[in-house]
């Protein structure tokens, strides 16, 4: 028997407005068009809602979603009420993500950070007689770490270090500090509406985010290098790669969903499908994946050129991967990790490589767990193919979804010749 809350619920829920179009990627996601009026029926997560759409039910992205209010006969004013309120928004919401790097709390991360901070030194070391009297740009600097290296142990004419968040105020404290600032000059704003006295001969950054593109700072260092980088001038990173590889996922496929299965002797299995939509619907940050809990080779999906990537390129980035099954196990799901290269400014130079796998030394940005609904159990010799796609947030710029198709092709004819999935993994702040 209903309760008068549960039946109130039930019978007034909440009216919104698609943003933009949404693919669902299996049968419990809804699809829609920009416009599309949806009931609201519960919000179970923050990411994902339970809504309904001419008679059609399913979990919908929240982020493209936006209030609406009832009564047809003043959809008109809705309609410009939603253009209203939605221009009102910060697409970027820069006050929240450069308040974030305001504080501490994430460049002592990123500091702390030896394999990330180590590489930048290395960069500059191993060129610092190629910086000697070059003009530098740092972009998003924070600290100024990066800076400080270039002025230490080079000597380019100038450093620009740039920096949008109030730590720029810090900044200048460190660099005088360190004794640098007769070199370095300390900016603070956007990179779109930075002005500079001159063009610069070498671009560096440290624009990376989860799963390479999350937060999209690459957008403001390509912007960047359009305005202010002199031709034949150098980017660093230079190139960048996204790695996959099909995993096992024991652990955390035990503490979030086989836990459910029988505690303390009860049978609570009513409780997976919530626990599956809760804690596999969305991507899993800072994870670390044991090297033997790789099934198969990693593989390169997605590779970016700095000098060629244009800003139209990141709304949607395509993959593809095929991979050969070369240890029997769970297919639980995939993990993701980026590499980045800083090419030589001396001919015939090494590049400098960043590699945040799990064969190399751990890193804050870790790597990237996307849980399937279903584990596959796989065999050595079967394939594992598919694509995978980056699809950039139509209306929060920082945010983006990764969908993922496989087909697990058996290598065996006692068992079923392929399973099919897709599924659709929001990323946001």
């Amino acid at each position: 028997m209903q309760t008068e809350k549960e039946d109130e619920e039930e019978t007034n829920p909440e009216q919104f407005i698609a943003l933009s179009d949404f693919s669902g990627g299996g049968s419990d996601q809804l699809s829609f068009h920009k416009g599309d009026r949806l009931l609201v029926h519960a919000k179970p997560s923050a990411e994902w809602w339970w809504a309904e759409l001419q008679g059609d039910i399913g979990y919908v992205p929240a982020t493209y979603l936006h209030q609406g209010t009832e009564g047809e006969e003043e959809e008109e004013e809705e309609e410009e009420e939603e253009e209203e309120d939605t221009s009102l928004e910060d697409p970027w919401q820069d006050e929240e993500y450069f308040g974030s790097y305001g504080t501490l709390r994430l460049h002592l991360e990123m500091l702390s950070d030896k394999s990330r901070t180590e590489a930048y030194r290395q960069v500059i070391l191993s060129n610092s007689a190629s910086l000697r009297n070059k003009v530098v740009m740092d972009l998003g600097c924070g600290t100024g770490i990066i800076s400080l290296f270039c002025a230490q142990l080079s000597q380019p004419s100038v450093v620009y270090a740039v920096e949008a968040s109030s730590m720029a105020l810090y900044t200048r404290q460190l660099v005088k500090q360190n004794g640098c600032d007769a070199v370095v000059t300390v900016l603070q704003g956007r990179a779109e509406e930075m002005e500079l006295p001159e063009q610069v001969d070498v671009l560096v950054s440290e624009w990376m985010g989860n799963c390479l593109l999350f937060e999209f700072m690459v957008e403001s260092v390509l912007l960047a290098r359009d305005r202010w980088l002199r031709e034949g001038g150098v980017m660093w990173p230079s190139s960048a790669a996204l790695t996959l590889v099909p995993c096992q996922a024991d652990s955390y496929y035990a503490e979030k969903m086989a836990f459910w299965e029988r505690p303390y002797g009860l049978d609570f299995t009513p409780l997976q499908p919530l626990a599956q939509q809760e804690f596999f619907t969305k991507p899993k940050f800072s994870h670390l994946i044991e090297p033997k809990d790789c099934l198969a080779t990693p593989s390169d999906v997605i590779c970016l050129d700095m000098y060629t990537l244009q800003v139209q390129d990141l709304e949607e980035i395509k993959g593809q991967f095929h991979f050969c099954v070369e240890r029997s196990g769970v297919f639980h799901g995939f993990t993701a990790w980026f590499t980045v290269h800083f090419e030589s400014l001396k001919t015939g130079g090494a590049a400098v490589e960043l590699n945040t796998g799990p064969n190399s030394e751990p890193t804050h940005w870790k790597q990237t767990l996307f849980m399937l609904d279903r584990p596959v159990s796989v065999c050595v010799g079967d394939s594992i193919s598919g694509t995978i796609v980056l699809r950039r947030n139509p209306v929060w710029r920082r945010h983006m979804t990764v969908a993922l198709h496989w087909n697990v092709n058996s290598s065996t004819e006692e068992t079923d010749n392929c399973k099919v999935g897709t599924k659709i993994f929001p990323m946001w702040r």
